[in-house]
């Protein structure tokens, strides 16, 4: 029960902080993307600049040696998966490549798909993407 909180609160947090950041990002806030960042690192515990340099399966093992990997899966890989389509819309191609194929490794080793919105952030995604 406690663990189930834990996550919810920090789903949460993550999806307050990301909403916003997606928002300065789309807007043209070039803050916004590495704020983006800094979340999915916050949600999985880690230093972002740290978990986001990692390789793909790098970045799954760190996941999975969280313990947490299966409950916020859908949210990294969502996220990974805008900010390729911002990197790319930006000019830079390799980011935006490593962000699609870490989104791809999360979507493949934890069974969920970078396509899907987690309901959370169906309105945002609507608003800033569709």
């Amino acid at each position: 029960m406690l663990q189930r909180d834990y996550i919810l609160e920090i789903v949460g947090q993550f999806v307050e902080g990301v909403s916003d950041a997606f928002r300065r990002a789309v807007s043209g806030d070039v803050t916004g993307a590495a704020d983006v960042e800094r979340q999915i690192g916050e949600l999985l515990d880690l230093d972002a600049s740290t978990a986001l340099a990692l390789a793909p399966d790098s970045l799954v093992t760190m996941m999975l040696l969280s313990g947490m990997g299966d409950s916020v899966a859908s949210y990294v890989c969502y996220a990974l998966e805008r900010l390729s389509g911002l990197y790319e819309r930006e000019g830079d191609e390799d980011l935006a490549g490593l962000r699609r194929i870490q989104a791809r490794a999360v979507a493949e080793s934890f069974s969920c798909d970078p396509a899907d919105v987690p309901a959370e952030l169906a309105a945002l995604d609507a608003e800033l993407f569709s």
